[in-house]
């Protein structure tokens, strides 16, 4: 019977690059997806970015753009690097959209109808330079614990420890390097605790591992918390219906961006979104690590029943990440990029060692890069590509390019791959790839001695016809492990497929025979890893990742002056009461400036930047006892304070609308 699944995997935050840590979700996801797909299964797979929160504020402020711009370069970022690793989605969107907007509204609207939303008076931390609240990962100070200093305002790095912002020791805003102060403000919470009864059978469902539970377990001993949803402003994300400056916080309408994407992909091809989401027909399954299990095994289903949806069907958990036995390392370059690997190895690398790691349990997985180049040199290159480079040319070059028949000997060697297919199912669908790698490469082994003891290179200038029989019984199992094999290497099954010259493979193949056909020239499925290539890839990580040097200024500073010199200077506040083209001068402007009981007349070198009719009624900063200097079109009695280069790349000094013209600035 034929299964219908909608598979998600975790969104990627929108403030950095995907990086190989990331990647084991994402191909761990795309392996089961196509093995589902291969089956027969209507499967989608949807995900998009998380690019609500602070971080992505901050960012974009660092950077002088909207965050909107931030993230929309992400966006594509994320995509390419997705797609450069074979990652195929059905729908890759954003968090940021119309359809997340609308679901957030109308799961929050459900929750308050069910009475799981009550407030509560909190004090939290406060930057007061920067005007904004500051999360728990924007402060550092010293651990109430061991007194390790530098750690985060949660928890420690050092010792392990958790705790309270208000415990840590000093404090200070890791924006402005301020202390922080404390201020009341009203939150929105959602009360977890209301649905502890039915998370605990959805539980017992199998909703999750059983190592999982353990972990759930122990939550619920220590009894369920009110979750806080809600943000003050300043923050990027979607405002709480009926509020002014209160958000919902990020990790609210995080997960609901896979009901986002899963809308805007049913509302571009015809489909009915509640009918694919909501109606049990289709299966729901979240693949996450297990860094966010607690949101995703605990508030996201609570917050779907709180608004009558319906929860997933399954949560599968992974681990992390080690590289070389140890964590991810910018010092030692093992902190690698999607991007920057690309760059150096064939993504089907990776796909493969991935897969012959991943078992279907939270254990993390370790990315041995010895281990790494001799296993992908060992199976993928010596024993399952060996078997098409050895046979295809002979078949091709030297045998018309044409397959024979299958004798008694040839059959049964089918007959031993075919025999695998259950098991090899069976481990793709409990997510147990290691499992399904050991048996795929114990068969290339069986391949690899029936072309051994057949010689075809011998037979074929004894007995051309006999070798044409054998290569076509290897040359059949080539294709059913090319079957095996294609969740988790797509590209070198399509180029099997190519040479075989046969549409697109899948288990329902795995007992059809290939006879009497023509097939087309070799082509390259795989290159050997060179250490060489690995080297570089760390050395350029290493390069990345280390200090910045101090940057250079494009003008260098001036010769050094005293505070007495610079007292000279009277810098003080002035509006733009009229701005003029001066004709006969392309760059200058003839502006009028208004110090209150002072005017001035400054001609400005501005006009490439700006227009005159933009510049009436702004304050700028001018130098008020600048000597008069008489120029061919009038007398310039001051000046305006600007940056930037000249020409169109000049910006003008200004300041909040609450100052005064005449005020000095100190």
């Amino acid at each position: 019977m034929t299964r219908k699944l909608i598979v998600t995997s975790a969104l990627p935050y929108a403030n950095g690059p995907i990086h190989i840590g990331h990647l084991v979700e994402y191909i761990q996801t795309d392996i089961w997806v196509r093995f589902q797909k291969a089956c027969g299964n209507e499967c989608y797979y949807f995900c998009a970015d998380d690019t609500h929160g602070t971080p992505i504020m901050i960012r974009s402020r660092s950077e002088g753009i909207p965050p909107e711009k931030l993230i929309e370069r992400m966006h594509k970022e994320h995509l390419r690097d997705f797609t450069g690793f074979q990652i195929r989605f059905d729908n890759y969107y954003s968090t940021h959209s119309e359809e997340n907007r609308q679901l957030s509204e109308r799961i929050y609207q459900g929750a308050l109808r069910a009475g799981s939303i009550i407030k509560k008076t909190i004090q939290q931390a406060y930057d007061e330079q920067e005007k904004m609240w500051l999360p728990d990962r924007y402060i550092k100070g010293t651990c109430p614990r061991c007194k390790a200093e530098g750690q985060y305002g949660d928890s420690c790095d050092a010792c392990g420890a958790h705790y309270q912002t208000t415990e840590l020791i000093n404090p200070v805003s890791v924006i402005s390097g301020k202390p922080p102060v404390l201020k009341e403000s009203v939150h929105y919470f959602f009360r977890l605790s209301d649905y502890e009864t039915a998370l605990k059978d959805l539980f017992a469902k199998g909703y999750v591992q059983d190592s999982v539970r353990n972990k759930l377990d122990e939550w619920f001993a220590a009894g369920l918390k009110d979750w806080d949803i809600s943000r003050d402003g300043p923050y990027f994300g979607f405002k709480i219906p009926g509020e002014q400056d209160k958000y919902f916080y990020v990790w609210l309408d995080a997960p609901i961006g896979y009901m986002a994407s899963c809308k805007n992909f049913c509302d571009r091809n015809g489909m009915d979104f509640e009918q694919v989401w909501n109606s049990g027909e289709y299966e729901i399954c979240h693949f996450i690590g297990k860094d966010i299990m607690y949101f995703h095994a605990l508030f996201w289903p609570a917050l779907l029943m709180s608004a009558s949806l319906r929860v997933p069907t399954k949560l599968f958990v992974h681990g992390f990440l080690t590289v070389n036995g140890q964590k991810m390392s910018k010092s030692k370059g093992t902190f690698i990029t999607a991007e920057t690997y690309l760059k150096h190895l064939d993504p089907q690398y990776l796909r493969y060692y991935y897969a012959s790691k991943l078992t279907g349990d939270v254990s993390d997985i370790d990315l041995n890069l010895e281990d790494f180049i001799s296993r992908v040199n060992a199976d993928l290159v010596g024993k399952l590509a060996n078997l098409a480079s050895r046979c295809v040319p002979m078949l091709t070059q030297k045998l018309n390019g044409r397959l024979g028949r299958l004798d008694e000997k040839g059959n049964a060697l089918l007959e031993q791959m075919q025999t695998a297919c259950e098991k090899i199912k069976a481990d793709y669908e409990a997510l147990n790839y290691a499992s399904a790698v050991r048996t795929i490469a114990s068969l290339a082994d069986i391949c690899n001695r029936f072309v051994e003891e057949a010689q075809p290179w011998v037979t074929l200038k004894s007995d051309p016809e006999k070798t044409r029989t054998d290569l076509t019984a290897v040359l059949n199992a080539v294709k059913v492990l090319t079957i095996y094999l294609k969740p988790i290497l797509p590209v070198f099954a399509e180029k099997i497929e190519a040479v075989l010259d046969i549409p697109p493979l899948t288990f329902a193949q795995v007992e059809q025979r290939l006879e009497n056909k023509p097939i087309r020239p070799y082509i390259r499925l795989v290159e050997r890893i060179e250490k060489e290539k690995v080297d570089a890839m760390l050395e350029e990580s290493r390069q990345e990742t280390a200090p910045a040097q101090p940057a250079q200024l494009e003008e260098p500073l001036a010769p050094e002056c005293t505070i007495d010199d610079f007292a000279k200077v009277d810098l003080r506040i002035a509006r733009i009461s009229r701005a003029e083209r001066v004709e006969g001068a392309d760059k200058l402007l003839a502006l009028e400036l208004d110090l209150g009981a002072l005017k001035k007349n400054v001609f400005a070198g501005i006009a490439k930047a700006y227009k005159p009719e933009d510049l009436v009624g702004r304050l700028v900063v001018c130098v008020a006892n600048l000597k008069p200097r008489k120029m061919k079109f009038g007398v310039s009695d001051g000046m305006v304070c600007a940056a930037g280069s000249g020409g169109d790349q000049i910006f003008l000094l200004t300041v909040d609308p609450g100052a005064k013209p005449g005020q000095r600035v100190h």
